[in-house]
């Protein structure tokens, strides 16, 4: 027995069989003297554990004095063949590799991410236009790279509802019009899209040049999520002392395309829509009269996600994508 050490005044039964102190508090364990304990069991022999984990001989030695104190055991007995371990060492030795083990695997992931193999399920939320035009080229673009992830899909209507999403942990990660701006939620930009204005193929004013007269003399159809009446094109055309008749008014931007198909209607929408729609070969497509800034679409995330590899690279990887 080593001479300074002292053994503690304990009775048997504050253990159990497998040797667990009843009472230990675990937050009071410092993780280093598992790390120091393991190296022991494997070197058996206080200056070579230092070595294997970067210790001094005198910091291991102090670590095995405060192991002894902890687990109200020896541990170790020094032997012409080096440090031998006692009955309870043994007993601890392989139940505390696992967990070190298992801890050393858990940290790496947090460090690497491997798409290839990876069967990581991320979530994500996504506004209407970026459902119909991202969607199925990430499907597509995963089955190849990353097989073994599972998307989980949702969906929001108006762009604050990103935030709520995104707070709430029910989304990785939205796409849609750039929510409002706040310190927790990052964005990044995906891409933009701009205005055209679309009537039926054989309506009228089809067949000639659209100008701000026959724009204003036309009945409209507007789309607005929120369910306002008044949107980008009434606030520009108010900046120029104008005013448009509003005939319809609807929460569905994909639901505008096949309307105006089948109607005398006239709308103000983003050309992608009218692209992915599958309706455009019955539409006439125009450039607007007025000047309407282009829709942003981007990338948000929460903060807290911001530095995670798996969600990093899901991050990239979207907005690597080659679009339509």
């Amino acid at each position: 027995m080593d001479k300074h050490y002292r053994p503690p005044h304990y009775t048997r039964n504050r253990y159990n069989i497998y040797g667990i102190i009843h009472f230990m508090d675990l937050h009071g364990i410092d993780l280093n003297l598992l790390v120091a304990f393991d190296a022991l069991m494997a070197e058996r022999n206080v200056t070579r554990a230092g070595i294997r984990i970067g210790r001094t001989q005198p910091a291991m030695s102090a670590a095995l004095s405060r192991l002894r104190g902890l687990l109200g055991d020896e541990l170790f007995i020094r032997s012409p063949n080096g440090l031998q371990p006692t009955p309870r060492a043994i007993d601890l030795a392989e139940p505390l590799g696992h967990a070190l083990a298992e801890i050393q695997r858990t940290l790496d992931f947090t460090q690497t991410f491997d798409p290839t193999t990876s069967t990581a399920t991320f979530s994500i939320a996504l506004s209407d236009h970026p459902t119909f035009k991202v969607l199925p080229v990430l499907l597509n673009a995963l089955r190849e790279k990353a097989p073994g992830i599972t998307l989980r899909i949702g969906s929001f209507t108006a762009r604050d509802d990103a935030i709520t999403l995104l707070d709430a942990g029910e989304a990785d990660l939205t796409i849609g019009v750039p929510p409002s701006a706040t310190g927790r939620i990052l964005t990044r930009p995906l891409f933009e899209e701009h205005f055209v204005c679309v009537l039926r193929r054989t309506h009228p004013a089809a067949s000639g040049a659209l100008d701000l007269d026959t724009f204003l003399s036309l009945s409209h159809l507007l789309v607005s999520p929120e369910n306002e009446r008044f949107g980008l094109v009434d606030s520009a055309l108010a900046r120029m002392g104008h005013k448009r008749r509003l005939a319809v008014t609807l929460p569905n931007l994909y639901a505008a395309p096949p309307l105006i198909a089948r109607s005398d209607l006239i709308a103000t929408l983003i050309e992608g829509v009218v692209t992915a729609s599958g309706h455009s070969h019955h539409l006439a497509i125009k450039p607007c009269p007025i000047a309407i800034d282009p829709v942003p679409f981007a990338l948000a995330w929460h903060r807290r996600n911001d530095v995670h590899p798996a969600q990093r690279w899901f991050r990239d990887f979207i907005a690597g994508l080659d679009l339509p």
